[in-house]
């Protein structure tokens, strides 16, 4: 799933760059923006009591990110059962220019623990998972 938007000042460093914290809002918005193009946004899971806690970030930084750059960040579920899921994502620049990309990995949550997405929910995820 294809997500775009601009860089602000807020978001940069001294240096005019994305500052290195603000990667991590622009994979969250992506996500979030891919759960609602999936027909199951971040609200539906709030309604059924379930939380997404991300228990493991990878980010690898390639080329900074300007002031005012457009950027488009793809997100992919790549990985997923009924307990967690693993997300995929790059950030490229409008030039088409890789600039950073994460593996990001998500456990259901509910009352405080892990649980287990129901089956009909988790059938929503299923059809966004690649070929096996």
């Amino acid at each position: 799933m294809e997500y775009k938007r601009r860089i602000f000042g807020y978001e940069c460093d001294i240096y005019g760059h994305l500052n290195n914290a603000n990667y991590l809002h622009l994979y969250e918005e992506a996500r979030s923006e891919a759960l609602i193009e999936m027909g199951i946004p971040v609200k539906e899971f709030h309604r059924q009591g379930i939380n997404i806690y991300i228990i493991n970030i990878n980010v690898d930084f390639k080329k900074g990110i300007p002031l005012e750059e457009e950027v488009t960040i793809f997100s992919e579920i790549i990985e997923c059962n009924r307990l967690w899921g693993l997300w995929k994502q790059k950030i490229f620049d409008k030039k088409g220019d890789l600039c950073s990309q994460a593996l990001v990995k998500g456990v259901f949550v509910k009352n405080g623990a892990p649980r287990r997405l129901s089956p009909e929910l988790f059938a929503r995820f299923e059809k966004y998972l690649p070929e096996k």
